[in-house]
């Protein structure tokens, strides 16, 4: 059942109204607090004359020093931050061995007894293909071997035991490369399916891990057959963020065949740049020449529309393709080498690990807070020492001639009282002609609301003048 009309608002309690009126009062003194506190740090002008040695001189270049260190931190640490959000990578070796054994072939021998009647056999010939990657932890090893070639000589199990010191620290798997693996058999002609396919499972969130099935570094497959076969192996890669093949014509402009989105932005963005296509009027737009033309179909363009102007020129990265023949035969299994494929890979940068455990380490706030109340203790420090000067410059002058000093700073004063009661004058209230301006006490002008507001409101508005 829905209300007829809009609900009125509640009233408020007496005790729910006197605890707003606190906070308001509450706000209002904190901000008067905010409002006091010195934030100025530079010494005052002409203290060198009052002081014995070079303290403030070394005070100065101690500021500068600073001024140059804060620069040089926050520099670094948007330097770090920007090479943390791109992502960077680094270019690996992925070592691939692929190798087949043969099991119940006719030249292995079926094991029958020659004793007995029954001469039948259920056992069937069939091979099993291992497929194994390791990542290489320096390139410098390839030049150790030339095994990166198909059907080479070198032992896989020879390869694995030289990169056993780097194997053990391994941070990325075989199926961290891989969103999906297919072998591609030729036609069969018995019409028996032997497709083999793998593919990655999908995370349930951002943050959870894949299943121990999907971390691995070597997939077998066992298949019936008596003969050799030809077979090619697709991976499938899976980057972060998602690199994709461009087109032609895209890749005329950005002179790359794959790339992620924001290379690709990044590098249309240069060539607008550098090619001089921006709009002189509205810096948004920018001229297509005869590539871009060709690429967008446009004369103008948006440089916020670029991610929706390169979409159609995104096509899905082409698998690798490792061609492999599957041998059965005696010849083979004598003496059977497996096949080598080495394939470059894309890894998070080392260091992008230190630099996320710079940026969220939580000393830094406690670091900053300490900096911030080492800094709020100077400033008083430094207040200290305006003061101080005025003391001395105050009773300096009031020595050398004191008549002129007392009529000079009664003149002063009275000044000070027109500018404070100005808007009470002005009113008609709170008159300070004459001698008025003399009389001290709780009857004197000095003692009225005016006053009082207007001290409050010159007092509050000190820090920020003395540091302007």
């Amino acid at each position: 059942m829905m209300s007829s009309g809009p609900h009125h608002q509640v009233p408020l309690t007496q005790a729910q109204i006197l605890q707003q009126q606190q906070q308001a009062v509450n706000q209002v003194e904190a901000a008067k607090r905010r409002s006091r506190k010195p934030t100025d740090k530079n010494l005052p002008d002409g203290i060198d004359d009052f002081i014995i040695g070079e303290p403030a001189a070394r005070y100065r270049a101690l500021r500068d020093y600073e001024r140059r260190l804060d620069a040089t931190m926050t520099r670094k640490r948007l330097d770090i931050v920007d090479s943390v959000n791109r992502g960077v990578k680094r270019w690996k070796t992925l070592r691939i061995w692929i190798t087949n054994t043969a099991e119940d072939q006719a030249w292995q021998g079926n094991g029958l007894n020659v004793d007995t009647f029954d001469f039948s056999s259920n056992q069937e010939p069939s091979y099993r293909v291992k497929i194994e990657g390791r990542l290489l932890e320096d390139d410098d090893d390839l030049d150790k071997d030339d095994s990166s070639e198909a059907g080479n000589g070198d032992k896989m199990d020879e390869d694995c035991d030289s990169k056993s010191k780097t194997t053990n620290a391994l941070k990325y798997r075989f199926s961290h490369f891989f969103k999906s693996l297919t072998v591609d058999f030729p036609a069969n002609r018995k019409g028996v399916d032997q497709s083999v396919e793998w593919k990655k499972p999908e995370r349930a969130g951002p943050s959870s891990n894949l299943p121990a099935a999907a971390d691995f570094d070597e997939l077998t497959f066992k298949r019936s057959g008596d003969e050799n076969t030809n077979i090619t192996i697709n991976l499938f890669r899976h980057e972060e963020p998602e690199r994709y093949a461009v087109s032609p014509e895209l890749e005329d402009i950005i002179d790359k065949s794959e790339a992620t989105r924001q290379e690709i932005v990044m590098a249309i963005w240069d060539y607008i740049k550098f090619m001089g296509l921006q709009e002189d009027e509205e810096k948004r737009n920018f001229r297509c020449d005869d590539l871009l033309k060709k690429a967008f179909n446009m004369d103008t363009g948006s440089i916020p529309q670029l991610h929706t102007y390169i979409t159609p020129h995104l096509l899905p990265l082409p698998p690798v393709k490792l061609p492999y023949t599957i041998r059965v035969d005696e010849e083979f299994h004598k003496d059977a080498q497996p096949t080598v494929y080495d394939i470059r890979v894309a890894v998070d940068d080392p260091l992008r690990e230190k630099m996320l455990s710079f940026l969220n380490n939580a000393g830094y706030a406690s670091m900053l807070r300490e900096a911030a109340n080492l800094d709020e203790a100077l400033s008083y420090i430094i207040q200290a020492i305006h003061i101080s000067k005025s003391k001395h410059a105050f009773l300096t002058s009031m020595s050398e001639d004191p008549a002129t000093f007392v009529k000079d700073w009664l003149s002063s004063q009275k000044r000070d009282l027109d500018i404070i009661m100005g808007e009470a004058m002005r009113g008609g209230g709170g008159d300070a002609t004459g001698d008025e301006w003399r009389k001290g006490g709780k009857e004197s002008v000095w003692s009225t609301v005016n006053a009082k507001e207007s001290v409050s409101v010159m007092l509050a508005k000190q820090p920020a003048q003395v540091q302007r």
